[in-house]
């Protein structure tokens, strides 16, 4: 089986066409979405859209549940709290009933997916020390889990110590388990503007990240015209 695998959309219609029409090409099997559609962007509408009309697993992001109330933005910097704001005017009555229906994890054919990290997925943790790496494992039934939410690509391995990888391709070794953040489509955070997703293939058990050019200045162009931050318009330019 062949999956592609995304996240962090972030109403960045550009980066997301650019990404499904890759996919598209890819044959892949199966498309899953990691979450945050909306948030930062300038087209959360039709972000929205373009996924739920499509046969692909989606889970919740945090700035999805933002959006529908079912999540504070008490914790959101000044700049996503303003964006969601923002967002929920440009959503309809269907497509927030849409986020508000999307559940946390899913697990199926020895892949899990969730936004943020398999241990307490509803309260959107960064996996940032081996400790929270080691406590995700704790919770991970399958062959990989993958994940979003830092818009930061990396491949963590279940060994002791634990191991990370930042290669473009990554075979799991049998007898082993991979924790995997995909990386952002509409924000990325690692220095590189391109957009970012994955295909895996579970009989090879290999892991292939791609990187994506787009139309970025167009995207941010769109976010200053409509009002959203000049900070979100200005980070997708250097991709931090």
């Amino acid at each position: 089986m062949l999956y592609a695998v995304l996240a962090d959309i972030h109403g960045n219609l550009e980066a997301l066409h650019a990404v499904l029409d890759e996919v598209e090409r890819s044959g892949a099997d199966r498309l899953i979405c990691l979450g945050d559609l909306v948030g930062y962007g300038a087209d959360p509408s039709e972000c929205v859209d373009a996924m739920r009309h499509l046969d692909a697993i989606v889970v919740a992001g945090n700035h999805d549940w933002a959006a529908v109330e079912k999540l504070s933005t008490a914790y959101f910097n000044a700049d996503a709290r303003d964006s969601i704001n923002w967002t929920r005017t440009r959503l309809s009555a269907d497509q927030m009933e849409y986020l508000a229906s999307l559940e946390l994890m899913h697990m199926a054919g020895g892949v899990t997916a969730v936004h943020s990290s398999p241990s307490f997925p509803e309260y959107f943790d960064y996996l940032q020390t081996v400790y929270d790496v080691r406590l995700a494992f704790d919770h991970v039934r399958t062959d990989v889990c993958f994940v979003g939410h830092s818009h930061v690509p990396i491949m963590f391995l279940d060994t002791m110590p634990i191991n990370y990888f930042l290669r473009s391709e990554f075979e799991i070794p049998v007898g082993h388990r991979a924790i995997v953040n995909v990386g952002s489509v509409g924000q990325p955070r690692d220095l590189d503007p391109r957009a970012c997703y994955v295909l895996y293939d579970s009989d090879e058990r290999v892991v292939r990240m791609y990187r994506l050019d787009y139309d970025v200045h167009a995207a941010s162009e769109k976010m200053m015209a409509c009002g959203l931050p000049a900070t979100n318009a200005a980070r997708i330019m250097v991709g931090r």
